[in-house]
């Protein structure tokens, strides 16, 4: 028994860490944008630079903790996106995601889902507009496009 109550406070020692942790650099991301010049952690802004892919995510026009509302197979949902870019020109919305899990595939497809809830509501609001969306893995800075 003391094992098992070991091994589960253990787990939520891990848990608590895990979520600080997330809550510390999504902060960090928030205040990052990279065009001309640079804002930022300095040290996160490194590793954005070594993925030509996620810098689109971190210029001048995009915005971070978007809120979000509306409705799905007609009941209400409320979000907030991590970060959302507007391309006029192109009529693009690009949406990030950001995860802060080391194991991807754990929450896999309740992060997928969730992505696309942002999409399902971004297509109502911006009909005219193609919307993609992304997650960002903080772990190893890798780049997924959900579909």
């Amino acid at each position: 028994m003391t094992n098992n109550l070991y091994k589960l406070l253990l787990e939520q020692e891990q848990k608590k860490y895990a979520i600080e942790t997330g809550a510390q650099i999504h902060k960090k991301l928030q205040q990052i944008t990279i065009d001309s010049t640079e804002k930022g952690d300095p040290e996160l802004i490194k590793k954005i630079k070594k993925h030509n892919e996620l810098l689109p995510f971190f210029n001048k026009n995009s915005k971070t903790e978007v809120p979000i509302a509306g409705y799905i197979d007609g009941n209400f949902v409320s979000r907030r996106i991590d970060r959302l870019t507007i391309d006029k020109e192109s009529k693009t919305i690009i949406v990030l995601d950001y995860k802060t899990d080391t194991n991807k595939q754990i929450n896999h497809d309740k992060y997928i889902s969730q992505v696309l809830e942002y999409k399902i509501l971004l297509e109502d609001a911006y009909p005219a507009y193609k919307i993609q969306c992304y997650i960002l893995w903080l772990h190893d800075f890798c780049l997924e496009k959900c579909d």
